[in-house]
This record gives structure tokens, C-alpha cells and sequence, in this order.
């Protein structure tokens, strides 16, 4: 889906049944373009990232991309046109399901791939050495950050291990059903990060009163401080803010625990791991027209040297999957994996019916700016990320990802939120598309920003850490994926994205709030 039939300088073909073509640069109305088999005059201009029409299509017929629908014409489009919002919409049509029929090969094993990381005592692999301040609620967010800031980066010199210490804090805890799907839900998103890998220690700090207890946490999470090395497993510092007696108390009592935990958390040194033990999150955010053309496929050539290396890669972001999930069906290991995709499908076409909302709402205006028109089109380039090889497993929000090779988690299409899932799943490091130029970080796990273009890169080369628009010149698409892969095992290794240089990734946290609030 992601090979390229026909490219020039001014446009690319991706697949030979498709009738439209990118633009790879902007053109202007009377250029005259070849590519795969068609010559035609412009007849509009149209922008960098934005189809053209490169043969008729009447209304209510099928334009493709990818080889795949990507919606239907509104009105007659003739050869040479703009083709976007004003003349294609998604419409609703049903798409053959086959599961496990296409199940790829595994892929040639590669081995000796190593990176430095730290071996935690329960056996994981970390990237990163942060201690997180944890808050159980939102009434505690306040403190838990107040704690985290009186460790300024002139005190955190003293522990050249320590990554830096992170408050995660959110806008949940209560108002909810004690034990209900947010609770259990939060719970999991909590817990994922307190054992996370790339945590050294933490310590949670409720307010005491709220739903979503520290104690129903600490037993349904089973948590430990399992990362301190040295040391056995012993129950996790909690700080509960009534009991304490309120906030210079609470401040006080955390500041005084973390300086006890970090010269543990700071005696620990990398050693070489196999690139096996990386978990890898798939992020794209402000897309455009070039994801799948550029950034997206080269993130899943990544994709599959990483699951060749015996890796894992997370695909997620459900709602740019919808489209797109008859491709992977086909792909998955059985006809329950399979399933259990298209179950999650349709969960998402009940919950957002219950809002008056639909999946194709899913492409933002930077989307639509940067060329992207409907959810299936957006959804087809999204899912090359995801690389060729085998689909494993599909796992709900933020559940702990235990299989390797392609997995999928169902998440919001919302970075903050899908991220959140992933990192609490496992995910030790990040790769994010991204064409209109998003800075995301998000802290324990470093995020590796991919534009989809030139342009964008230049602009915001203080946030870009890969130009994969260098394939609109003629790079080939498995040249950059290298690149990725090996800047994967750099990153993991030590080297900091430019999201970490920038320190971004402290606000980034955001749980998932399914229900309503009470």
C-alpha cells in the first residue's frame, strides 16, 4: 500500500488503480504533468500534499488512493481538478472482512542489534531514569507538582543518572463509578506508568477522599517499588493530603521522600540490551497529504527491521485505523485477533453515534489544510506505520502489551491520550509522524518527531529529529526507515530527541475519560 508506482518532481502516483495523484510541490492552474501514464493540464491551483485528478470521476463513483476508496465524488471531477472537501466525501460502504488469509512470512531475523538501556529489577528494560510524582486525583495535582518543582535542575546535578523527576498529574480521580470502566481504566493508565520501565521510583499523593482511592490502586495495579536497585520489592510511598494535614505538609513529606529515593534511583548505570526488549510506540499527529506517502511508510520499513530485530511496534489511534482495518485483518495472526479489531470497530461507531458525531469527523482543519479529506484517506496512510509484517495482538486502552511483532491498542486518535495508553502499555520509546509540525513529547518516553516534508522541516527544525521529505526528491522510501532504525537504538540508548531538549512532555500526560462525570 505504501510502494510508490509513479513519481516526478511535480506529483506522486501511489498505486496504479489510484485516480488521483499527490502534489509534491505546489502547482499552479496551466502546469502540464506526467505520471503514470497520464498527461494532463493543471486546470486549479493545488497545494503541496493535495490530490489531483488525473481521470474523470462521476458523481457518486469511487476515488481511490492507495489503491483503496478513499470516498466518493460529490459532483463530477474532470482530469486536472482539485480534489478535496468540496467535491469528495467519505460516504459509507461496506468493507470485505478476511481474517488471517494474508498472514506475512515473518521477516528475515536480524541479530546483534543492541542498545544501552537499564535493566530494572523485575526484569524490564528502560530508556530513560525518571522518578515520577504521582497523583491519584486532580485534587492533588497541585502538590504533586509543587514536589516535583523544588527539585530544580541546579539540585538534580547532584544525581547525573536521573533523568528528572515528572509530576503526573491529570483532570480525573472522582466523580466517576467507584470500580466502574473510567476507575478501572485510570487504574491501568496509573499503574502502567508507576512500573513503567523508564521510572526509577515514584511516590503517589492523593487528597484522601476521592473515588479513585490510592489503596484500590495499589491493589489492583499490585504495586511495588520495583524499581529501585538492590533492593527488594516493598509497598510504594503514599501521601494522602487529609491525613497529612494539608498542602505544606504533603509538599513537605514528598520532598523529603524523593530525596531519600534518588541516590538509589541515581546508582544505576546502562548496559547493553537487545534491540528485542524495545517497545516502540506509533504516533502521527497534524498529518497532512504526505503521511503516507513519505513519513509514514518510512516509520514502518522501521517497524518491520525493529520486529525483524524481535522487537515490538504499537500501532494505535482506533478511530485512524477505521477505513483501514480490512487491510489488517487479513494480516492478523488469527481470526480472533482479527475479531477482536473489528469489535473495537464497532465500539467506536456506537460511542461516537451516542454524541450525534461520526469516525469521519476524526480529520482536523490542519488535516484538511494539509491535504487529507476524508477518515478513510487519512486512516490508509496512518496504518503504513505499522509497517508489512504480522498483526499479533489488539489490546484495550493501556492494558500491558506482552506480545512482540506488530501489536495494536485502541486508543483515541488523540495524541496526549493515545500516547498516554501506549507508554502506560510499555511503550519505552516513541516514533511520531508528523506534517503540519507537532512538538509532542511526553515524558518517561522519549518521542522521535518524523516530517513529512521539507518545508515543515526547515521551518521547525528545532522540533524535527527526521526529514523523511526528502523521498518527494527521490530518496528511497527504505533509505529513511533506515535511518529511523537506527535512530530508534541511538535514542534508546542515551541521545536526546529534540522534544527532550526542549524539556517537553511534563503536561502531556492525559488518561483517557470514557464515562460521564458524576
Amino acid at each position: 500500500m505504501a510502494v510508490v508506482d509513479q513519481q516526478s518532481a511535480d506529483v506522486v502516483h501511489i498505486h496504479p488503480a489510484d485516480n488521483v495523484a499527490v502534489a509534491a510541490r505546489p502547482l499552479d492552474t496551466g502546469d502540464q504533468i506526467s505520471v503514470g501514464g497520464h498527461s494532463l493540464r493543471v486546470a486549479e491551483p493545488v497545494g503541496m500534499g493535495h490530490k489531483l485528478a488525473l481521470a474523470s470521476v462521476p458523481i457518486g463513483e469511487r476515488v481511490f488512493k492507495y489503491g483503496q476508496t478513499i470516498g466518493f465524488a460529490t459532483r463530477a471531477i474532470e482530469p486536472g481538478e482539485l480534489v478535496h472537501s468540496h467535491n469528495l466525501a467519505a460516504g459509507g460502504f461496506e468493507r470485505e472482512y478476511r481474517y488471517a488469509t494474508d498472514i506475512p512470512a515473518p521477516p528475515a531475523p536480524i541479530t546483534g542489534r543492541t542498545f544501552l538501556g537499564y535493566r530494572r529489577a523485575s526484569g524490564k528494560a528502560g530508556t530513560r531514569n525518571y522518578l515520577a510524582v504521582i497523583s491519584s486525583v486532580n485534587c492533588s495535582a497541585s502538590v504533586s507538582r509543587y514536589i516535583a518543582e523544588r527539585f530544580t535542575p541546579a539540585v538534580l546535578r547532584q544525581f547525573p543518572q536521573v533523568d528528572g523527576i515528572v509530576a503526573l498529574t491529570h483532570k480525573g480521580g472522582c466523580g466517576m463509578r467507584y470500580g466502574g470502566e473510567d476507575h478501572q481504566q485510570l487504574n491501568r493508565v496509573l499503574a502502567g506508568f508507576a512500573k513503567h520501565a523508564n521510572i526509577g521510583g515514584y511516590l503517589l499523593v492523593g487528597l484522601g477522599c476521592e473515588t479513585g482511592t490510592i489503596g484500590s490502586l495499589l491493589e489492583e495495579g499490585h504495586l511495588v517499588q520495583i524499581g529501585l536497585p538492590g533492593k527488594p520489592p516493598q509497598r510504594p510511598t503514599v501521601l494522602s493530603m487529609q491525613d497529612l494535614g494539608g498542602t505544606t505538609k504533603t509538599v513537605e513529606a514528598g520532598v523529603q521522600s524523593v530525596a531519600q529515593m534518588l541516590p538509589a534511583i541515581n546508582d544505576v548505570r546502562r548496559v547493553p540490551i537487545p534491540a528485542s526488549e524495545l517497545i516502540v510506540a506509533l504516533q502521527c499527529g497534524g498529518s497532512d497529504g504526505n503521511s503516507g506517502v513519505t513519513a509514514n511508510p518510512a516509520l514502518g520499513v522501521a517497524s518491520d527491521l525493529l520486529v525483524a530485530a524481535g522487537g515490538t511496534v504499537i500501532l494505535s489511534e482506533t478511530t485512524e485505523i477505521y477505513g483501514a482495518e480490512h487491510l489488517l485483518t487479513r494480516r492478523a495472526t488469527s481470526r480472533a485477533v482479527g475479531e477482536k479489531l473489528i469489535e473495537r470497530i464497532r465500539w467506536w461507531e456506537r460511542y461516537t453515534a451516542m454524541f450525534g458525531a461520526e469516525i469521519d469527523n476524526n480529520p482536523s482543519p490542519g488535516n484538511k489544510a494539509g491535504g487529507l479529506t476524508t477518515i478513510y484517506e487519512k486512516s490508509l496512510g496512518a496504518v503504513a506505520k505499522g509497517g508489512s509484517t504480522a498483526l499479533n495482538a489488539v489490546y484495550h486502552y493501556a492494558e500491558p502489551v506482552t506480545a512482540n511483532g506488530l501489536v495494536i491498542m485502541d486508543t483515541p486518535g488523540y495524541d496526549p491520550v493515545g500516547a498516554t495508553g501506549q507508554v502506560a502499555g510499555g511503550a519505552n520509546l516513541m516514533c511520531f509522524t508528523t506534517g503540519r509540525g507537532s512538538c509532542f513529547g511526553c515524558k518517561p518516553t522519549p518521542s522521535i518527531k518524523i516530517a513529512t516534508n521539507t518545508p515543515m522541516y526547515q521551518r521547525m527544525i528545532d522540533d524535527m529529529d527526521v526529514n523523511a521529505g526528502v523521498i518527494l526528491a527521490g530518496t528511497p522510501v527504505a533509505e529513511v526507515g533506515r535511518q529511523i532504525f537506527e535512530l530508534m537504538l541511538a535514542v534508546a540508548s542515551g541521545e536526546k530527541s529534540k522534544s527532550e531538549q526542549h524539556g517537553i512532555g511534563d503536561e502531556e500526560f492525559a488518561p483517557w475519560s470514557i464515562g460521564p462525570m458524576l
